[in-house]
C-alpha cells in the first residue's frame, strides 16, 4: 500500500464507519419527536432467541408525536409491548389488537440537557476513533519512509492529505452534532 491513494481511500472507509457508528447513536437519542429509529434498538424475545423489533412487527409514524407498531404474530404483543417499556427509552406503550401505540412524550428541560450531553460524548468519542485512525495513517506513512519507498517530503505530504481528511471528518461530526443538538433543544 506505498500509494497515498490506497491509503486514503483505507483511511477514509475507517473513518466513515465512525461517522456511521455516530449516526446510529444519535438515532437512539430522542428528541421528542417520533422516528422508527427510536426503536432501532429494541430486542424481542421470540421464536427461541433475542431478534430485532423489525423482525416480528413492521414500524411506523402517523404523527410527529405517536410511533406505532404492528405485530404480525398476536402471541408477541404483549412480549413486544415489554420489550419497548424496558428498553430504557422512557416510552410507556399500550396495545389495542396487534397493534402498539406508543406516544412520545414532551421532553423536560433537564432531559433535554442530559440528551445533549449524551449527544457531545457520542460525538467525542467518534473524534477520537477519527483521530486514531488518522495516527494510524502517519504511522504507515513513517514505516514506508523508513522502508526506503517514500521519502521525507513524501511523508509530509502525506500527513498534509492525511490531516486534511481528518478536518473533513471532524467538521462532519461537528455538524452532526450541532444539527442534533438543535433536535433536541427544539420546542
Amino acid at each position: 500500500m506505498s500509494n497515498l491513494n490506497e491509503l486514503l481511500d483505507d483511511l477514509k472507509h475507517r473513518m466513515e464507519g465512525a461517522l456511521s457508528n455516530l449516526r446510529r447513536e444519535f438515532s437512539g437519542l430522542r428528541s421528542g419527536r417520533a422516528s422508527p429509529a427510536l426503536l432501532e434498538t429494541v430486542r424481542v424475545e421470540a421464536y427461541g432467541g433475542k431478534v430485532p423489533l423489525t423482525q416480528v412487527a413492521s414500524v411506523a409514524v402517523p404523527e410527529s408525536r405517536m410511533i406505532t407498531v404492528q405485530v404480525w404474530d398476536r402471541a408477541l404483543v404483549c412480549v413486544v409491548e415489554h420489550a419497548i417499556r424496558d428498553a430504557g427509552l422512557g416510552l410507556n406503550p399500550s396495545s389495542e389488537g396487534q397493534s402498539i401505540r406508543v406516544p412520545i412524550p414532551q421532553l423536560t428541560e433537564e432531559r433535554r440537557n442530559e440528551l445533549a450531553k449524551a449527544a457531545a460524548r457520542y460525538a467525542e468519542s467518534a473524534k477520537v476513533a477519527v483521530r486514531g485512525v488518522r495516527r494510524d495513517g502517519m504511522d504507515k506513512s513513517k514505516g514506508f519512509e523508513k522502508k526506503g519507498e517514500i521519502s521525507q517530503d513524501d511523508v509530509r505530504g502525506w500527513s498534509e492529505a492525511i490531516q486534511k481528511l481528518t478536518d473533513g471528518y471532524i467538521k462532519k461530526i461537528d455538524d452532526m452534532l450541532a444539527e442534533k443538538d438543535k433536535d433536541i433543544k427544539q420546542v
